[in-house]
């Protein structure tokens, strides 16, 4: 090969490589490729440029809503020309929960200026399917915005979902634009969702916050996973040798020694798919050795209107100020520390006050209605 072929190539791969590097910067992110891709599209940048958004996916339309709340039916087709975050979540979530703050907040700051919150509730137990029970929690939240019940999965499963909770951010033109799987970015979160507000009106600014950040100091210290206690959702099975006996009573003898990370019972429960019940009017226990600060669980009375009681030990002792979680009352005469379980929902336990470490929760009942879902950690 002579040296002006030499050369010749060297320009041609020089330039590839200068595309390459140009095509690259300038192509959009594109997270969720189970969207596939639609039409193409034009926006304008903030400062001013042409971006070419044809290779974002068209946003799935909202399917199989069963009920909704906060609004009459929305159709992500006929919301073109606004910003659409849609988020999927359920309502005894604790890493949703902690995301309605900001959510309130950016509905509260950026509707007028053209942004549509859906809370599409796609539910995991069985009483997230019931009207009522996701009414109760929308007003007990707070929450203003739009909510689409999501009972059979098809719109979760149209986004090709996976997770609670999970945003997806959509432009004026039914592109998903940005999405967001999990707590926390919201600070990203709002700056695209501002971003995307400018497409439609330049002068949309970025807004004060009064939302305190709860995300709390934990960082990177280990906690005990999410715990199911129902034979279906569990990930492991019960710490007792007798197991699991789907749809039966087990009588458990209460174990000599706990391991962490494992739900213990005591007592007789009945084995639902989703849930552990206890089965008589005797004292049976729950029993779990876990790593944390906050404890949340998801529980429930089989009897509505009749609350199930529950004594809650740490340790081996009544809690304190300090340590008992919003749904935990102190008795002033007995000094026990109680919780009254009337409605299926999020119960906090232990306080995110209480000191971080490995600990002994047990929970006790004297009656034959209490529920229980799941353990949830945090801080």
């Amino acid at each position: 090969m002579d040296k002006k072929s030499i050369r010749s190539n060297l320009l041609i791969i020089a330039v590839a490589i200068i595309i390459g590097i140009i095509l690259y910067v300038e192509k959009p992110f594109q997270k969720q490729s189970d969207l596939g891709t639609g039409s193409g599209g034009l926006a304008m940048t903030e400062d001013g440029l042409v971006e070419d958004t044809s290779s974002y996916p068209d946003a799935p339309e909202l399917q199989g809503i069963s009920h909704w709340i906060n609004s009459n039916p929305l159709e992500i087709s006929r919301l073109k020309g606004k910003v659409v975050l849609v988020d999927f979540w359920t309502y005894s979530c604790i890493n949703c929960i902690r995301t309605l703050p900001y959510l309130k907040d950016w509905h509260d700051k950026y509707a007028d200026d053209g942004l549509v919150i859906i809370g599409v509730h796609t539910p995991e137990f069985k009483f997230e399917k019931e009207i009522a029970n996701v009414e109760a929690a929308v007003k007990g939240f707070g929450v203003m915005y739009p909510v689409a019940m999501d009972n059979d999965y098809r719109t979760w499963n149209a986004y090709g979902n996976r997770w609670w909770p999970h945003k997806y951010l959509i432009d004026k033109n039914g592109k998903v634009r940005y999405d967001h799987i999990g707590e926390g970015g919201y600070a990203e979160t709002e700056s695209q969702i501002v971003r995307l507000l400018k497409e439609i009106n330049q002068d949309v600014e970025k807004k004060d916050s009064d939302v305190k950040d709860e995300s709390g100091g934990l960082g990177r210290l280990f906690q005990t996973p999410e715990l199911y206690a129902g034979y279906d959702f569990a990930r492991v099975d019960l710490g007792n040798d007798e197991g699991y006996a789907p749809d039966q009573i087990v009588d458990y003898k209460e174990p000599e020694s706990i391991s962490a990370d494992r739900i213990y019972a005591a007592g007789k429960w009945l084995n639902n798919g989703d849930n552990l019940k206890h089965a008589e009017n005797a004292e049976g226990k729950i029993l779990l050795r876990y790593t944390s600060r906050a404890v949340h669980v998801v529980a429930d009375t089989a009897e509505p209107n009749s609350p199930a009681m529950i004594e809650v030990l740490l340790d081996g002792n009544s809690l304190n100020v300090k340590n008992a979680g919003r749904d935990v009352e102190i008795d002033a005469e007995s000094g026990k520390s109680m919780m009254k379980v009337d409605r299926a929902r999020l119960y906090n336990v232990i306080s995110e006050n209480a000191d971080y470490g490995s600990h002994m929760l047990t929970l006790a009942s004297n009656d034959n209605k209490f529920m229980i879902y799941t353990f949830t950690f945090g801080s």
